[in-house]
């Protein structure tokens, strides 16, 4: 199948790269020249701005954009629109909010356009392992998507799956990565506590590498975990700064939109944000709150 790709960074590139040793025909656009250059040294075509790419495609066209949230998503619908005829689809499979996939939605479909928006899941391990990919958007046009859902997904039959209309394919993989911050926060605070307890000398990957088999906890995420303590025992170098890419937000303004109670995943957005705090002003006022009504001393700063 014949397919545009809008995008080509790292997991744009290794999905074209997946793509294409599954015998997609592809043609790839970036605004980065050597990116372009990077997918066709593995057997996909190039293209010199989105005007190219949409006429290098065949009508109906399939064009993926896998570009950040936001701005840079407008901007690339804007672009391709001119260039695309009626019947054509555009997937977005960035992190995009769904209300704004809604909107963009829309827009396509007032110039008769199909969007289908795809959550996608895997990151660098997508090449290898497969993406999970939660799919909204019109039956017909995800149905004739269905070589490139197939051939991106870990087996044709799995890790896939249209999830509803338009809109609900974003708003799965936002929920999908409030519940990773949830996971990741526990794995995080579980091993800090295990690491403080020194009189025992536990060796945590050796901790982690026994849940691995039969627990309970054991996941992809542990996995992960236990690859990183191996290559850090103590995290040395590390930053204590932890971003957010705007999904766990998302995921807790629509909690409360819907008076869901999820303390679990506000609690972790809120510590992400709190590894920010390089001034750490509310704990300097909570000592000198100490001090005034308790006359606790104050720790001076080095």
């Amino acid at each position: 199948m014949e397919l545009g790709m809008v995008g080509l960074g790292k997991m744009g590139a290794n999905m074209t790269e997946r793509l294409v040793l599954a015998g997609h025909d592809v043609v790839g656009f970036d605004l980065s020249p050597e990116s372009v250059e990077g997918v066709v040294a593995i057997g996909a075509r190039g293209a010199t701005s989105v005007a190219d790419l949409a006429k290098q495609l065949r009508a109906p066209r399939h064009i993926w954009i896998m570009v950040p949230h936001g701005k840079p998503v407008d901007a690339t619908i804007e672009a391709l629109l001119p260039h695309l005829d009626a019947g054509d689809t555009i997937i977005d499979g960035g992190n995009s909010y769904f209300k704004d996939t809604l909107r963009r939605a829309e827009q396509c479909a007032a110039a008769g356009h199909n969007l289908i928006d795809c959550g996608t899941s895997g990151g660098i391990w997508g090449l290898a392992e497969g993406y999970s990919m939660m799919v909204g958007g019109n039956e017909d046009a995800v149905e004739r998507m269905r070589p490139i859902f197939e051939a991106l997904a870990p087996a044709p039959d799995e890790g896939w799956g249209r999830v509803g209309p338009t809109g609900s394919g974003h708003y799965v993989k936002m929920i999908h990565n409030g519940i990773e911050y949830g996971l990741m926060q526990a794995y995080a605070e579980g091993f800090a506590i295990l690491e403080a307890k020194k009189e025992f000398g536990l060796d945590l990957a050796q901790v982690g590498r026994i849940w691995q088999t039969g627990s309970v906890v054991r996941s992809w995420l542990l996995d992960l975990t236990v690859d990183a303590l191996d290559e850090n025992p103590g995290m040395d170098g590390i930053a204590p700064y932890v971003p957010d890419s705007g999904e766990g937000r998302w995921t807790v303004f629509e909690s409360i939109d819907l008076n869901v109670a999820a303390p679990i995943i506000g609690l972790s957005l809120m510590r992400r944000i709190r590894s920010r705090d390089e001034v750490e002003y509310s704990d300097r006022l909570l000592s000198a709150m100490r001090n005034q009504f308790g006359g606790h001393a104050i720790k001076q700063e080095a």
